[in-house]
């Protein structure tokens, strides 16, 4: 068995979620950075990250690490790492992405394009070949330059991890499935409590709940690009990872989760979503205004990603619709809730300062978690 350094990337803001989710699996952390987690794992980990981790873009193999303050050095180290060892002889390998930050070497073509010859050149030695027809499996690289150092990996996911494959519909300004997970499991949430999402779009909240209550594995319905590499992954440590998925699923789980919308359009998205994720049967879904939340039960949750900015360019229909929030939540004075927006003045319009405020990147966009706590429930 290899021992693989591994690297999971993640929004900024939620790594300490992310990092959970690695130890969890039974992983040793070796670093973590702004927007990713370091950890070591043999072929099977790759397997069971790709299918479990709910927080996490992609996982990449590092394959090499580096000073390049030229293109000539760039060159020369990106040609000593042992490729041979990962690409085979049909393989297709590409630099698919390049990001330079505050470094002298700045160009992304020309750091992919550099990159690629130095990767035929060792490989050309080692097969000795002067041609190759890539006509196998996809092998993309993914490079990162931060102050001339450099970071060389293979993805091992293909497409971002956030496409669960549930989602065929989706809202104006929809939050993605791995940041929506994360907000999850930094509240306190658990499948035995009442979740509300007034504001639910295309269902991304509630349907992440209801797969993490459920205990379904985020990656079970979708491929992964190194699925065929059996050269350095056997099939069986993907047969076993999808086994161990199905063996942790609830079956006869009782959820409350309940999604509105006030654009029926929006429920009927949302619900076809939530078939294609499996987990209709647990969440209710409604065509209903914010301003008509009312329910009899104490210690609810709301999780909510409301309009902002994107959606409500007008300020002060954002200001009124903030202000209505508070109200509702008054109303629901055992509940907690936690909001992510982009509107800065959110706490001021609910009238109320958030127990919690952090600061969470979507994209590039900055944003805020307010995280409200109500009290805990009495113990039973």
């Amino acid at each position: 068995m290899n021992q693989y350094e591994l690297i999971a990337p993640c929004h900024f803001g939620m790594e300490a979620v992310l990092k959970k989710e690695v130890l969890d699996l039974g992983y040793e952390i070796l670093s973590v950075d702004d927007g990713k987690v370091t950890f070591k794992g043999d072929e099977s980990a790759i397997c069971r990250s790709n299918i479990f981790l709910r927080t996490t873009e992609r996982v990449l193999i590092r394959v090499g690490k580096f000073k390049a303050e030229t293109y000539d050095e760039l060159f020369e180290n990106t040609k000593a790492i042992p490729w041979e060892e990962y690409i085979p002889k049909n393989g297709r390998f590409w630099v698919a992405k390049a990001t330079s930050i505050k470094s002298k070497l700045f160009s992304p073509s020309d750091i992919q394009s550099i990159m690629k010859k130095a990767m035929v050149e060792r490989l050309k030695t080692k097969y000795k070949m002067d041609w190759f027809d890539e006509d196998g499996d996809e092998f993309p690289v993914r490079v990162t330059i931060m102050k001339d150092e450099v970071v060389v990996c293979i993805d091992t996911s293909g497409e971002s991890l956030h496409k669960r494959g549930y989602r065929k519909l989706t809202s104006k300004a929809p939050i993605t499935e791995t940041l929506a997970a994360a907000l999850i499991m930094l509240t306190p949430w658990n499948k035995d409590r009442i979740l509300v999402d007034p504001f639910c779009g295309c269902g991304t909240i509630p349907i992440e709940a209801a797969l993490i209550g459920a205990k379904i594995a985020p990656g079970m319905n979708r491929s992964f690009i190194s699925e065929p590499w059996t050269h350095m992954i056997p099939k069986k440590n993907w047969y076993e990872a999808i086994t161990e998925a199905n063996d942790m699923m609830l079956e006869d789980v009782e959820m409350n989760i309940q999604a509105y919308d006030i654009d029926p359009s929006m429920v009927k998205a949302a619900r076809e979503n939530a078939k294609l994720a499996g987990v209709e049967n647990y969440i209710h879904f409604q065509e209903r205004s914010m301003q008509e939340l009312r329910n009899p039960k104490k210690y609810g949750f709301i999780i909510t990603n409301p309009p902002y900015g994107e959606r409500l360019e007008d300020k002060q229909a954002m200001a009124k619709l903030y202000k209505e929030m508070g109200q509702v939540f008054d109303n629901l004075d055992s509940w907690s809730y936690f909001i992510i927006s982009g509107f800065e003045d959110a706490q001021k319009y609910i009238g109320r300062q958030a127990t919690k405020n952090r600061k969470i990147y979507n994209g590039m966009m900055k944003t805020y978690f307010y995280q409200y706590m109500g009290p805990k429930p009495p113990k039973r």
